[in-house]
């Protein structure tokens, strides 16, 4: 850790921070010349050995989160022109495939309609392993294209759990005001919970520690109406 980093640290006055004081805390702490995104660590009450404990989902961030996101779709005929209408940056099919085939991965998301997944199958093992192939269970593969791109475009966000049983998220920027970091950690922390798989025991927020980029971690204290 360097000086500055250590310096930060040290300016921590209590274990654990309110939300938007912790919010507070973290904006005067940092120092980075960047605009730091502002990540949330979630250690959950699961055993992440159990694939009926795994942890999944998404969420349409209230103030998106400062990202440039860059999607494609897998689609033909009214669906492609609806995609692209809605802001995709690259719809195709074929030529889509094979302009991937050939190592082009210049996006954050990819969609798929249901029809043409047979074809985008081929790209499992180039996709699958990054995260980015489409998935009925996240909404990308869908018939309704114009809408999840606009969501994605909006700032819907993907998380999983880890290996270790704790969940890593992006809730925005820096330079994004304290009631806007807060409203997205809201509305991150309740689709988190919405996932509890039913077999986990006991809690299930073990701890929530927020970060930017460059910063030192900061505890938070749940509102009583997110304790679980």
């Amino acid at each position: 850790m360097g000086k500055k980093h250590l310096g930060a640290r040290e300016k921590l006055e209590k274990p654990f921070y309110p939300l938007q004081d912790g919010i507070k805390k973290l904006k005067d702490l940092a120092y980075a010349k960047f605009d730091e995104s502002v990540d949330v660590s979630v250690g959950l009450g699961i055993d992440a050995t159990k694939s009926d404990q795994v942890v999944r989902g998404s969420v349409l961030l209230p103030n998106g989160n400062g990202r440039i996101v860059k999607v494609i779709v897998f689609a033909k005929g009214d669906y492609a022109q609806k995609a692209t209408q809605a802001g995709a940056d690259y719809v195709g099919c074929e030529d889509l495939i094979e302009k991937i085939e050939s190592g082009w991965l210049d996006f954050n998301y990819a969609v798929a309609t249901p029809d043409v997944m047979g074809q985008v199958g081929r790209l499992a093992k180039l996709l699958g392993p990054k995260g980015l192939l489409p998935n009925k269970k996240l909404g990308t593969i869908t018939f309704d294209t114009g809408d999840i791109v606009k969501e994605l475009k909006s700032g819907r966000s993907f998380f999983k759990n880890d290996k270790g049983g704790s969940v890593h998220f992006s809730i925005g920027k820096r330079s994004f005001d304290v009631n806007k970091l807060a409203e997205n950690f809201s509305a991150f922390i309740k689709s988190l919970v919405a996932q509890r798989p039913i077999s986990a025991k006991g809690r299930f927020l073990r701890k929530v520690v927020i970060s930017s980029t460059m910063g030192v971690g900061i505890p938070i204290v749940l509102d009583d109406e997110l304790k679980v």
